[in-house]
């Protein structure tokens, strides 16, 4: 890495003047050569931490801006249908991908970080992999993930759904979210907590759902949307009531896994000036 040889550089440079101009003993030599290191080590990482997240920041404002556009034009679209839904969702699909793909395009300005800092490539890698998985180019995602830092609940998430689309065994589903649960602190389990309960359920294993929701329903808050789809589906499941179970709460990031379809809501209202004026 090239923060690393840079401050080895730096700390050979400085530790070598110390000991030629006599200015510190041998033993504080060594010292200095070490604190210049790590103080070269952290003065490089924040400069390029600080580039990356302006990088990161213009995606986001990319993302944001065209999904608030779009959520505009769907909210419009409800309020008054105009044509077929189906081409209208396609209009919306095509926009989405359009979108992907610009964000992606965007993250070749992180390329020049790769080798400064440990792990920016795999940091780089987790970013376009998500990407990927929005334009559903699956052999991209499955390229990737194996060198990708996965290690917030959305990318757990991406990469559980994943190995449940591939068919891997409940063994393999089981130990991946146990890894990747372990690493989460309180209140941020939840969605990758809905996405192994909706597994469980769907291979047949109701029975373990529970248990599963039950340990998330303690470990997240459930007070509060979307989080309380966790108690919901939980007390569906003790009931029996199986069919109730529904990530749907979860919106757009449990949406975005492409484990189900969402379903379009067509609100009709009444033109203006319906009801006119009597007399």
């Amino acid at each position: 890495m090239y923060a690393i040889l840079v401050s080895i550089v730096v700390s050979a440079s400085f530790g070598g003047f110390l000991a030629a101009t006599g200015a510190a003993r041998p033993v504080w030599v060594g010292v200095w050569a070490v604190l210049a290191f790590f103080v070269s080590m952290t003065a490089i990482g924040w400069i390029v931490r600080r580039r990356v997240a302006k990088v990161m920041n213009s995606i986001q404002d990319k993302l944001m801006a065209g999904q608030k556009a779009m959520q505009a034009q769907i909210s419009a679209w409800q309020a008054r249908p105009k044509g077929d839904p189906r081409a209208f969702m396609e209009t919306i699909q095509k926009k989405q991908s359009a979108l992907a793909h610009e964000a992606l395009d965007m993250t070749r300005a992180l390329d020049p970080f790769r080798h400064w800092v440990p792990l920016m490539q795999r940091q780089i890698n987790t970013t376009r992999m998500q990407f990927w998985y929005q334009l559903k180019r699956f052999d991209k995602v499955d390229e990737l993930l194996p060198h990708c830092l996965v290690l917030d609940p959305f990318s757990a998430s991406m990469k559980l759904a994943r190995l449940h689309a591939k068919g891997a065994d409940l063994q393999e589903l089981e130990k991946t979210y146990r890894k990747a649960r372990a690493r989460l602190r309180y209140n941020q389990s939840a969605l990758l907590s809905a996405v192994m309960s909706w597994i469980y359920v769907r291979r047949d294993r109701v029975d373990a759902a529970y248990e599963l929701l039950e340990r998330a329903c303690r470990d997240n808050n459930v007070d509060e949307e979307p989080n309380a789809a966790l108690a919901r589906n939980r007390d569906a499941l003790a009931n029996n009531r199986v069919r109730q179970f529904s990530n749907a709460s979860f919106g757009d990031a449990w949406y975005s896994l492409l484990l189900e379809e969402p379903r379009m809501r067509i609100e009709r209202r009444p033109p203006p000036g319906r009801f006119g004026k009597f007399g």
